[in-house]
């Protein structure tokens, strides 16, 4: 199988073995093995819980420095949704947009402008009757990567429009490439990310061929010149903006109050989006119109790339969105022009990660089951983590896939040790 590229990254020097990030991962990406954690790269959904939860900020996300921008002719900045939750709500965003400028830009571009493009959109998408309920949001890359990995039957119910971040990609760089004569490859496109999964989709891509987007800077390594270049702007320049809707896609719950659906169900944080994956898989909420599933706490507000409290970025963004400010230049006509230039749809279908498959051959396949089951059923299943595996489970199937001993176990261990020692044996 081939490798599968991910953006979040182990500083060995740093990790201590500790087992926290084992314990967290979603996907059970991650082993202990001499004292070290070790990412299964196929498995990562680079969800970023690992450098959340790291006492000793071992892990790290692969971004870009600002250095990058001399490659280009002309830069652009897409500037995301959660950022307004960086600053209190009293900040004039026109500042903090041109304190982006300064880094180097050329330009910025409010996400939340492409998020009120695809609120409209995907209101249109939803008035059809041959959906599959619930229709899930493509919105958080994570989510989508989890439902690949873990929950292949659901990929049909997945809505098949790209994210605000590329959509907005699309919009700008078309734009400037039309307006200044430029050529594709002159304009550098950056996300300022919020989290690892952004960063990832940026390279690997999901329902498209390539992005638009050349990298990405996390909004943590570039947030304090922001701040002062903000301080210093002497010319008051007006950038356009997204509606207060827009804005609200960055967190939990704003993209369905945003599109309007009241029979929706919007979960946040990668675990609980998980259990509901598992009943949407089960069946037991076809009764819902709209699944909105974010892997952060809060939504992108609780990306690890963010420097404020998510909590209250979210409340900040939430106060936003219910404010009445309109967005001038959304209309139809805008909309039509954007759908007509393809920027919205996927154009490339995605297809299951079968990473926790134990054998393409069936036969063989259930084969490894059994001897898993038979595995399982001699492990003491208190899921203790001693020997580097997260559960049991997960070191049953190490095993059968002879990247573990069974003897790792320590209980096993020490009961083979007991019996050798009992019959005379020689340790």
């Amino acid at each position: 199988m081939k490798e599968y590229f991910h953006s979040v990254v182990l500083d060995k020097h740093k990790c201590n073995g500790c087992t926290n990030c084992m314990r967290k991962c979603p996907t059970e990406a991650i082993r202990i093995r001499d004292k070290k954690a070790v990412i299964t790269k196929d498995r990562c959904i680079d969800c970023g819980e690992c450098i959340r939860v790291c006492p000793y900020h071992a892990k790290d996300v692969i971004v870009d420095d600002l250095s990058v921008l001399k490659n280009y002719k002309y830069n652009i900045a897409i500037s995301p949704m959660s950022l307004y939750g960086q600053f209190s709500v009293d900040t004039d965003m026109n500042k903090v947009f041109s304190g982006i400028k300064a880094l180097g830009f050329d330009c910025v571009f409010d996400e939340g402008l492409s998020a009120d493009v695809l609120t409209i959109a995907i209101r249109n998408i939803l008035k059809s009757n041959n959906l599959q309920k619930p229709v899930i949001s493509s919105f958080c890359p994570a989510v989508l990567r989890i439902i690949q990995v873990r929950f292949p039957s659901l990929i049909d119910n997945i809505i098949e429009v790209e994210s605000p971040m590329e959509v907005g990609a699309r919009i700008v760089k078309t734009k400037a490439m039309k307006e200044y004569g430029l050529d594709f490859n002159d304009i550098g496109v950056f996300y300022l990310a919020q989290c690892p999964a952004r960063v990832t989709s940026i390279n690997r891509p999901i329902g498209i061929r390539s992005s638009y987007i050349n990298g990405a800077m996390s909004i943590k390594s570039i947030y304090g010149d922001i701040v002062k270049n903000a301080k210093k702007v002497q010319k008051d320049e007006e950038y356009m903006r997204a509606s207060p809707k827009g804005v609200g896609w960055g967190r939990a719950g704003g993209q369905s109050y945003a599109i309007g659906v009241e029979n929706y169900l919007a979960v946040d944080g990668i675990e609980h989006v998980i259990k509901v994956l598992e009943e949407i898989e089960l069946g037991k909420l076809s009764n819902i119109d709209y699944f909105e599933g974010l892997a952060c706490i809060g939504g992108c507000v609780g990306g690890p790339l963010n420097v404020e409290n998510p909590f209250i970025a979210k409340a900040r963004i939430r106060n936003i969105a219910r404010t009445s400010e309109k967005c001038d230049f959304l209309n139809n006509e805008f909309i039509n022009e954007i759908l007509a230039q393809g920027l919205i749809n996927w154009t490339e279908k995605i297809t299951p990660k079968g990473v926790m498959t134990l054998d393409d051959d069936i036969a063989k396949a259930i084969k490894k089951i059994e001897m898993l089951n038979q595995i399982r059923k001699e492990l003491p299943g208190t899921d203790c983590g001693s020997c580097g595996a997260p559960s049991c489970n997960a070191l049953a199937e190490d095993v059968v896939r002879d990247k573990a001993k069974i003897e790792d176990c320590i209980f096993i261990l020490k009961e083979k040790i007991r019996e050798k020692e009992k019959y005379g044996g020689k340790l």
